[in-house]
C-alpha cells in the first residue's frame, strides 16, 4: 500500500476499512481522507491514543501551508493534519456539498498533489510497511547474530568520546557495542526510516546506549564532518540509490570516519539461501564495491566475503 483515500466514513458492520486506516498510520502510509473519512481518521488517532497503543498517532492539529501536502498552497479550512503522512478535510456540513476546498484551488489539484507525495515517498512507505509488521517479533527472530554484530564492530577501532551512527539501525542490535568502543562521554545514535523499527529498539532498552533517530540515511539532519564512525548491516544493497547514501556519508563523516559495512552472512550463503547464483552486478561484490567507494568519496581498507560473514571497512579518500 503506498497511499490511501477516505471519500466517506464506514458502516457500522465495516470492520475492515478501520483496520486498514490504523494499519496505514502505524506505518506512516500517506493518507488522504475527505468529508466522512476525514472524521473516521480523526476518531483512529484519538482511539490509538486512549488504548496507549506504541505506535499511537499524534492529536489532529490544523494544516499549514509548510505541510508536504500543501507545498506552500493555503490548506482547505477545515483540513487538519496527523502526525507527518496523514491529512483530513473535514465536510462544510451543508448536505449536498463535498469537503470544502476552496482559497483559490479546486478538490482535483489538492488530489493531484497527494499523488504526487504518495509517489514520491513510495520507497520509504513500501520500505516502512515491510518492516512495521515484522518490527515485533525482530528481535527474538534475529537475537541470535548479537556475537557477530559486536564482534562487528570491534573492527571499527573507535577512540573514546568520538561519535558513532548505525544506519538502518532496526532494533538497534549493534547500539550496545558502539557504546562500549566509544565510551560514556561518546555519542551512540541509531537511524531508521521505519518509526515501528525504532519503536521495538527503544522497548528492549536501546535507549539506554544512545539515541534513536527516525531519518532517511540518504538525507541525514546531521552537520558536515561530524561523525567519526558509521556501520551498517544490509543496508547500502536494498537503497534505490546507493552512490547518493555513500556521498551523503561522506558528508558527515569527519576526516577519520571509519564506515563499516556489515553483513551476518557472506555473499555466497546469502545467494544460496535465496536459490540462486552470485549475481556478478551484486553491489557487495568487491569489483563493484571499490570503484562505487571511490566515486563517493571513501577508500576501501578491509574487504572480507567469508563464509559465516561480510565486512567492508573503509575511510575517506585522502
Amino acid at each position: 500500500m503506498e497511499g490511501l483515500i477516505l471519500l466517506d466514513a464506514p458502516g457500522p458492520a465495516d470492520t475492515v476499512t478501520p483496520a486498514l486506516v490504523r494499519a496505514a498510520l502505524a506505518a506512516q502510509v500517506p493518507v488522504l481522507a475527505l468529508g466522512g473519512g476525514a472524521e473516521l481518521l480523526a476518531d483512529s488517532a484519538v482511539r490509538a491514543a486512549a488504548t496507549g497503543a506504541p505506535r499511537g498517532c499524534p492529536e489532529p492539529a490544523p494544516a499549514a501551508v509548510t505541510d508536504p501536502l500543501f507545498a506552500g498552497h493555503e490548506p482547505p479550512p477545515t483540513a487538519f493534519r496527523l502526525g507527518g503522512s496523514a491529512w483530513g478535510v473535514r465536510s462544510t456540513g451543508e448536505p449536498g456539498r463535498p469537503p470544502d476546498a476552496t482559497c483559490g484551488e479546486t478538490m482535483a489539484q489538492l488530489l493531484g498533489r497527494f499523488a504526487e507525495l504518495a509517489a514520491f515517498r513510495a520507497e520509504h512507505t513500501t520500505t516502512r510497511t515491510f518492516f512495521t509488521q515484522r518490527a515485533d517479533a525482530w528481535e527474538e527472530r534475529f537475537a541470535y547474530q548479537a556475537p557477530a554484530y559486536a564482534a562487528a564492530v570491534t573492527r571499527m577501532r573507535l577512540r573514546p568520546g568520538t561519535t558513532a551512527m548505525d544506519l538502518g539501525c532496526g532494533t538497534g542490535r549493534a547500539m550496545p557495542a558502539l557504546r562500549e568502543l566509544v565510551g560514556p562521554h561518546g555519542r551512540v545514535v541509531g537511524v531508521d526510516v521505519t518509526p515501528a523499527m525504532l519503536f521495538a529498539a527503544a522497548r528492549h532498552g536501546r535507549t539506554e546506549h544512545g539515541h534513536l533517530l527516525a531519518a532517511d540515511c540518504t538525507r541525514l539532519p546531521v552537520p558536515r564532518r561530524s561523525v567519526q564512525g558509521i556501520f551498517s548491516a544490509g543496508l547500502l544493497d536494498h537503497l534505490p540509490d546507493p552512490r547518493a547514501a555513500l556521498t551523503e556519508w561522506a558528508r558527515v563523516a569527519a576526516r577519520d570516519c571509519v564506515l563499516l559495512l556489515f553483513h551476518p552472512s557472506g555473499r555466497t550463503e546469502r545467494a544460496a539461501r535465496h536459490g540462486r547464483p552470485l549475481d556478478p552486478a551484486d553491489l557487495l561484490a568487491e569489483h563493484n564495491l571499490r570503484p562505487a567507494l571511490t566515486a563517493t568519496g571513501w577508500r576501501l581498507d578491509e574487504y572480507e566475503d567469508a563464509s559465516g560473514h561480510f565486512l567492508a571497512r573503509a575511510g575517506l579518500a585522502d
